[in-house]
């Protein structure tokens, strides 16, 4: 099984999405990766990896842009933004392999409160997805 997170930029939400499951994914069949809608032009925000890294994730690494030929590949698609029009994910074909779990983002990584409460939301959404691909913590 293939899977992708998908946020804006790739520099925050979808990548402690990545860093929680692969962290926590004993079923090595399913094969995680995490991208982003907008090209990841904008480096990661330092604050924010410290953040990441006080819950134990890394969530280093070049921001990745989100290609129709990555969509295809997947199996499931997890949107975590709320700031994504739906319609971009209205193609019949992969339309039915959407989740979309309306995480809102902060301001740049200076919402220390703000950054810590998204890590908190993705690992309670990542925790129920875990459940419900029949994975054990």
């Amino acid at each position: 099984m293939k899977l992708l997170f998908i946020c804006k930029h790739n520099r925050f939400r979808s990548r402690v999405a990545l860093a929680y499951f692969n962290k926590i994914n004993k079923n090595k069949k399913i094969k995680a990766e995490s991208s982003g809608i907008l090209e990841g032009f904008l480096p990661l925000d330092k604050n924010q990896v410290r953040i990441a890294k006080e819950f134990g994730l890394n969530i280093l690494g070049k921001p990745r842009a989100t290609s129709m030929e990555l969509l295809k590949k997947q199996d499931l698609v997890i949107v975590i933004a709320n700031d994504i029009p739906r319609a971009i994910f209205s193609y019949k074909w992969y339309k039915d392999k959407i989740q979309i779990w309306k995480i809102k983002d902060v301001a740049e990584g200076s919402d220390t409160k703000g950054n810590r409460r998204i890590i908190q939301s993705v690992i309670k959404k990542v925790d129920i997805l875990n459940k419900q691909l029949g994975n054990k913590k």
